[in-house]
């Protein structure tokens, strides 16, 4: 069963064989397991529950967050269609999208809004590890901003991602025609009113239009 955390406002009740039925003006919402879900639990839990995005902390909170709105979806579309060119194109990769659960090494499981692993990071996993949570931490994500997320949340996000082993991640926030641009052991860059922002030299040649985007 789970149980509501200091954040939730709702009595909702799940199993991983149960579908989570959550009103809309009550997420995201953060559940308490009674007992952490194991990493196959888990996947059963986001299978089931397809048209939400859920999330797991490192201690083993359950976030459940809505699904995006029109205008976020629109932006999301160009920033993945975008990539997926550049992806293809330069082959030493695979990309994924914000459906993909990751694992990363703190227990947390998160799903960034793009993802680029390396193909020999990739093509080290077994099948049976591509076809569910993924259990590695992305060299490369991307977290779009959306009106109902936390920025300071999304942040630590972005932080947990290097702390784990990501090598880059941009922070896109629309609203404040912003992007933030994480490295490990740097300080954030912090971009305004850009135009492109360049994924070098991790992604050589990938550059990506902010048109429309932010």
């Amino acid at each position: 069963m789970l149980e509501p955390g200091p954040q939730a406002t709702t009595h909702a009740r799940s199993t991983a064989t149960v579908p989570l039925v959550v009103p809309a003006d009550q997420l995201p919402l953060r559940l308490r397991p009674a007992t952490r879900l194991s990493d196959d639990a888990l996947f059963e839990l986001c299978r089931i529950n397809r048209s939400l995005r859920i999330e797991r902390t490192a201690d083993g909170e359950i976030v459940i967050m809505a699904p995006t709105g029109g205008e976020t979806g629109t932006r999301n579309f160009s920033l993945i269609g975008q990539f997926y060119l550049w992806v293809r194109r330069d082959g030493r990769g695979v990309g994924f999208d914000s459906s993909t659960g990751f694992v990363l090494l703190n227990g947390a499981e998160r799903s960034p809004d793009v993802a680029w692993v390396r193909k020999d990071r990739w093509e080290a996993l077994t099948r049976e590890e591509r076809r569910k949570l993924v259990p590695l931490c992305p060299d490369f994500v991307v977290e779009l901003v959306s009106p109902s997320d936390d920025v300071d949340e999304q942040r630590e996000k972005m932080r947990e991602y290097l702390a784990n082993g990501a090598s880059l991640g941009w922070l896109i926030d629309p609203d404040r025609r912003s992007v933030e641009v994480y490295r490990p052991g740097g300080v954030v860059e912090q971009i305004a009113d850009a135009r492109t922002i360049s994924g070098e030299p991790l992604l050589p040649g990938f550059a990506l239009d902010l048109e429309g985007i932010a």
